[in-house]
């Protein structure tokens, strides 16, 4: 080889190295995961339609990666022997799981998770019931999401709507037990808490969650919202960044509006 073509091959390859670069970097960014939780009311809205596919339409018009269901049935008699998750998992061409806290109507009553991406495993915990509470539970669901260093867990729930609190007081208790064996891996709470920023159930969750808004977003009542009650938080403290957050203006499908967060892992 002459010292023409040696330098002509040795452009070219430093060429083909500086292409490369920008999407090796790109490749290994953390990714910006769109998490949406939504209390679905059995999937029938405040017009009293049972209407999964406008539920299915707004999750793929914000392009949710993570979404976490509450109040979702599966083959009980009143939403027609459907198969809410697994319809809604097809709709939105997302993987799902379901926890099942509440036999009814011949089918099952609980929560749900959809995912774009791997779901690992998942199970379902129990929460304590106070003074014949409605059977209630957590539906803890492992993830592989590209770009992040560990397994991501994410908890779903919807916890009690008494005024009293003591039944929601143990929940918090239930969370922390949850989480507290793995403290540095990337964590998700998110669901209907049924109580609000100010109270003292969000302070016991927030000495083990973050929350990343600066302020309350209302999400009910869905016509025209006065509280926030569901709720997105994050851990480790400090490991993922907001870039953005907001509530969904659909006021129809459901009687709870629904909260969507970008988050970015730091």
């Amino acid at each position: 080889m002459n010292r023409f073509s040696s330098c002509v091959c040795t452009l070219s390859l430093l060429l083909c190295i500086c292409w490369a670069l920008p999407r090796i970097a790109i490749a290994q960014e953390p990714p910006a995961l769109r998490v949406l939780t939504w209390n679905l009311h059995h999937g029938e809205g405040v017009d009293g339609r049972l209407n999964l596919e406008r539920i299915a339409d707004r999750i793929r018009k914000v392009q949710a990666d993570v979404v976490a269901l509450q109040e979702v049935e599966q083959l009980t008699g009143r939403t027609g022997q459907v198969d809410q998750p697994a319809e809604l998992g097809r709709l939105c061409g997302m993987s799902h799981v379901f926890g099942k806290n509440l036999d009814f109507q011949g089918g099952g009553y609980g929560n749900a998770v959809l995912s774009r991406f791997p779901i690992r495993s998942s199970f379902n915990r129990r929460l304590p019931i106070v003074n014949n509470g409605e059977p209630r539970g957590v539906l803890v669901v492992e993830l592989d999401i590209p770009g992040l260093p560990q397994p991501c867990t994410l908890l779903c729930t919807h916890l009690d709507h008494r005024s009293a609190d003591a039944e929601r007081r143990l929940a918090a208790g239930v969370m922390q037990e949850l989480v507290s064996p793995r403290p540095d891996a990337p964590m998700l709470l998110a669901g209907d808490l049924n109580d609000t920023p100010e109270s003292p159930v969000f302070n016991l969750l927030l000495q083990n969650w973050q929350w990343l808004q600066s302020g309350a977003l209302p999400t009910v009542p869905v016509t025209r919202p006065q509280q926030q009650i569901d709720f997105i938080l994050t851990r480790p403290l400090n490991r993922w960044k907001l870039q953005d957050v907001q509530v969904l203006d659909e006021a129809v499908a459901s009687d709870h509006r629904a909260l969507l967060m970008v988050l970015e892992w730091q």
